[in-house]
């Protein structure tokens, strides 16, 4: 039987939260609410790392100084999103060096989206318009969500992946004014991303296990299939406008439901890219393994030296 004291903290806590209020660090909550913050922070800030590798790989290879160093600095916008909502997690009582642990090992899980290949230029417009206005869908709602510090996170992230989605539509604008290989290296991009970044929402609301419970206490506020509807809906007229399609021979506007339809996501794919089958998945956690390991040495320095100047913290 549940202790009486802990029940009434919770009912105080649920009822702050339909009040719409906001949670901070130092307010009780439900260990469960804290632990499935965690999980949720650090799988978006796990995403956010390895979500430099595929565009990194294109730094030396842009096809203009202007391209190239706006590509450079997408690329260090991304680790500055770890960044902060690696110290949003800490706010929660966790340990960096554990949550980097855990996705070292594999035990904790990032973006799908992140384990298909960069195989042309195209990809970077793809990246940035599709990939990139996914996670602004999905960033927006988040930015409203009820634990502050995340919330907070959110609004200085939302505006950086602006840019980088306005970028991306850029790259593939200019390819589509271009020539005809231009413009099938374009088109040949957003097939190859577009049902990847449907999946980015998650499984569909009935076969989403932690939906539930984070729509009751506002860390989401809406769910999977109404996120993926909303980037579909917008996404699309932005196709047809530079001459754009997309893969899915079901997709069209009803005028009913004032939405558009669209095709079966292949979600097989999707489970099978998340438990680490995906086209990159070894390639991926290889590289941040190494990373790790090349930066042990400044991360052993700066804590000698912290050590020694203690002062300075």
């Amino acid at each position: 039987m549940k202790n009486t004291d802990t029940a009434g903290l919770e009912k105080e806590f649920q009822d702050r939260i339909d009040r719409g209020e906001i949670i901070e660090p130092k307010d009780w909550m439900p260990e469960r609410y804290r632990k499935q913050l965690i999980r949720m922070m650090s799988q978006h800030a796990h995403s956010e790392v390895v979500g430099m590798l595929p565009e990194g790989n294109w730094i030396t290879r842009a096809p203009s100084l202007r391209r190239k160093a706006v590509l450079l600095a997408k690329v260090q916008d991304e680790a500055g999103h770890g960044l902060y909502i690696y110290s949003a997690a800490e706010t929660l009582g966790a340990d960096r060096k554990d949550l980097l642990a855990e996705f070292l090992s594999g035990r904790a899980k990032y973006s799908s989206i992140f384990n298909y290949p960069t195989l042309t230029w195209a990809d970077m417009g793809a990246i940035g318009w599709l990939v990139d206005g996914a996670a602004i869908i999905n960033q927006t709602a988040l930015a409203k969500c009820s634990y502050g510090p995340y919330a907070r996170a959110m609004i200085r992230i939302c505006k950086e992946e602006n840019f980088h989605h306005k970028q991306g539509y850029e790259i593939l604008s200019t390819l589509m004014k271009g020539s005809l290989p231009q413009r099938a290296m374009a088109q040949d991009a957003v097939n190859r991303w577009w049902w990847p970044s449907l999946m980015m929402f998650g499984p569909q609301d009935a076969n989403s296990p932690n939906s539930e419970e984070l729509l009751r206490w506002k860390v989401k506020k809406y769910s999977n299939d109404e996120l993926r509807q909303r980037f579909i809906d917008r996404t699309v007229p932005q196709a047809e406008h530079i001459g754009l399609s997309f893969p899915d021979p079901l997709l069209k506007w009803n005028e009913k439901r004032r939405h558009y339809d669209f095709g079966k996501i292949n979600w097989e794919e999707f489970f099978n890219v998340i438990n680490g089958r995906g086209p990159c998945n070894r390639e991926r956690m290889k590289a941040r393994k190494k990373a790790d390991e090349d930066g042990l040495w400044v991360r052993l320095a700066a804590e000698a030296y912290a050590a020694k100047h203690p002062n300075l913290n």
